[in-house]
């Protein structure tokens, strides 16, 4: 007797064992045990008042499902005000609230239809309170301290930047940053200096007055801002090498001293010999020799050029109007050059600049010289961005093969600072060329990818000259990869770095 009432109480305990699992609903056909709380994970198992079910978990609620009410989701002093007013929500099965639906909240007032679009109390108001040059008429979405917490950075003028859950400029979407999109089907030798803004990243076009930033104007010259550079020293490309992408978008600008061309490329076509006289002679950026008075800058103990004229030289101009809450930018930079290993170190060196006008007087100070493309070591010397990278401890020229350096004029202990040469891959410098110092030396070398930063004024016009040239004669050319341009509302530290 006592071992059929053993069976029995198995058998019993047993149907408790095998209550239908979350996936076997056959005795509650038609519920849904992953989100039914009457049949949550289990049919018949229910969950509690205030508790719903997700996943076939029993979870306490913020709601009970299918419960209304009334809801706003605007500042609170916009409430009922002008056209804005609430909405209703519905607790959805998981026991949070849906989306207010029905709701309408401010927006950028828009004058002369008397409808209080951002239901500040007044219709059509035409004002700037906050004194950044936008009004509500045009767009200024916050103008007090009421709508926002630092009316003064968003209006119409300003990017949006990222993460920071404002929409600063006013266009409706909070942190709508997307990627670039506006570099895609340009000619690779295109000469509009437009299209290489759209290049780097520039998107946005201005005029002198309507207060949006933007390009305002580009153009091409020598180095000294004269006359018309070679057709074949500048292009557009999808990449430069195998492994030279862009940082942002879809394609990259080059200039060269030569031809802006890899060992693949066309429109224009490339030279295997990294050695193209383009035919021009200019001088050099005149403010920018005249801040060290009347010499070219040079890197700590190399041979100065052999003469201030600038040869085989493209420069581009960009007038931009600064988004009104930027206080800096930043460009991907990459330098390549067929000078290196040899004439490291000696007269002959291109120069690459990237020099900026800006009325900025804050900390950290722009350079002096106006070159953002300087590299300032950790003792304070100072680097021009080039071949002479490769010369010291900086780290910076790291795209080619150790060894000896500048064997054609002087003697320098080999480097051993070269991490790889994959940058190189594709693009000719990765060429053998055994003998030019040592026995393992190739066409050229580069720097990698640096980043290259400068500080703005919110508002101000700046002008950016962008150049690559060769000093003291014109053989051996170099060529500049620039991509990436991007604003930022705090300060940077103005210069050149490794990416």
């Amino acid at each position: 007797m006592w071992r059929r009432l053993f069976v029995g109480l198995l058998a019993l305990a047993g149907l408790a064992a095998c209550t239908p699992t979350a996936r076997d609903n056959r005795d509650c056909q038609g519920a849904d045990t992953r989100s039914d709380p009457a049949n949550c994970g289990a049919c018949g198992h229910a969950c509690a008042a205030m508790e719903a079910c997700n996943a076939g978990a029993c979870q306490a609620s913020r709601c009970t499902p299918g419960a209304h009410e009334d809801c706003y989701t605007g500042p609170e002093s916009t409430k009922n005000v002008g056209a804005c007013h609430g909405g209703q929500r519905t607790c959805e099965t998981s026991g949070d609230w849906g989306a207010c639906a029905g709701e309408l909240l401010p927006v950028a007032e828009i004058c002369g239809n008397a409808i209080d679009e951002n239901c500040s109390g007044q219709a059509d108001e035409d004002e700037d309170q906050d004194g950044d040059g936008f009004s509500t008429c045009e767009g200024d979405c916050c103008d007090t301290t009421a709508d926002c917490g630092s009316p003064n950075l968003v209006n119409p003028g300003a990017f949006d930047a990222s993460g920071n859950n404002v929409d600063d400029d006013c266009d409706g979407t909070i942190d709508n940053v997307t990627a670039a999109d506006c570099d895609t089907g340009l000619a690779s030798n295109s000469s509009d200096p437009m299209d290489y803004a759209k290049a780097l990243d520039l998107c946005r076009t201005a005029t002198e007055t309507d207060g949006r930033w933007g390009v305002i104007s580009a153009n091409w010259s020598l180095a000294d801002g004269t006359l018309t550079p070679a057709l074949d020293s500048r292009s557009i490309r999808a990449a430069f090498g195998a492994n030279v992408t862009p940082r942002g978008g879809h394609a990259l600008a080059e200039i060269s001293s030569g031809k802006a061309a890899d060992a693949d490329d066309s429109n224009p076509s490339y030279d295997a010999a990294w050695s193209s006289p383009m035919s021009t002679v200019s001088g050099c950026p005149a403010d920018w020799v005249a801040a060290h008075n009347g010499s070219l800058p040079n890197a700590p103990g190399c041979q100065a050029p052999a003469s201030g004229t600038a040869n085989d030289s493209v420069m581009l101009t960009l007038r931009v109007r600064v988004p009104t809450n930027a206080q800096s930018f930043s460009l991907s930079t990459n330098f390549f050059s067929s000078e290196y290993p040899e004439w490291v170190c000696s007269a002959y060196n291109d120069f690459f600049v990237v020099l900026l006008d800006s009325t900025w007087t804050g900390t950290p100070a722009n350079p002096g010289d106006k070159n953002l493309a300087t590299y300032t070591a950790a003792n304070g010397m100072k680097y021009p961005v080039g071949v002479n990278l490769a010369k010291d401890d900086t780290g910076l020229f790291n795209q080619c093969v150790n060894g000896h350096t500048g064997c054609r004029t002087s003697t320098l202990p080999p480097t051993t600072l070269c991490q790889s040469t994959e940058q190189l891959a594709g693009t000719g410098l990765d060429t053998a060329a055994a003998g030019s110092c040592d026995a393992d030396s190739l066409t050229g070398g580069g720097t990698g990818w640096l980043t290259t930063s400068g500080n703005v004024v919110g508002g101000e016009i700046i002008t950016l000259r962008i150049a690559i040239w060769d000093t003291s004669d014109a053989n051996l050319d170099s060529l500049a990869v620039i991509d990436n341009f991007k604003w930022a509302v705090t300060a940077s530290e103005p210069g050149t770095i490794v990416d």
